[in-house]
């Protein structure tokens, strides 16, 4: 059975910094791209960032400098660094696996940014 589980979230202050955590089990993790996602109230799901499974990075314009993803093959984790987060980084964010066909999704957790 695959699981991924998120975990770091939280209510931070804006300019605060948080780091998300993304376990996976059942799954060869280090074959696997992982990617994170956000959806804020009443809107639709963001990809945010990427990473292969070589560690090739990528992200969405409005996260560049200030998010870091990151891989432990040998903890099966993915890791999203959040640095200076603003009130508009408040959503639900949700890490993804991905190889050729199969994708699986994590639940999600809350992140507030708020003072």
């Amino acid at each position: 059975q695959v699981q991924l589980v998120e975990s770091g979230g939280g209510l931070v202050q804006p300019g605060g910094s948080l780091r998300l955590s993304c376990a996976a089990s059942g799954i060869i993790f280090s074959s696997y791209a992982l990617r994170w996602y956000r959806q804020a109230p009443g809107k639709q799901r963001e990809w945010i960032a990427n990473i292969t499974s070589g560690s090739t990075t990528d992200y969405v314009d409005s996260v560049k400098g200030r998010f870091t993803i990151s891989r432990d093959n040998a903890k099966n984790t993915v890791y999203l660094q959040m640095n200076n987060l603003k009130p508009e980084d408040t959503a639900v964010y949700y890490c993804d696996a991905r190889l050729f066909t199969r994708t699986y999704w994590g639940r999600g957790i809350q992140v507030t940014v708020s003072s």
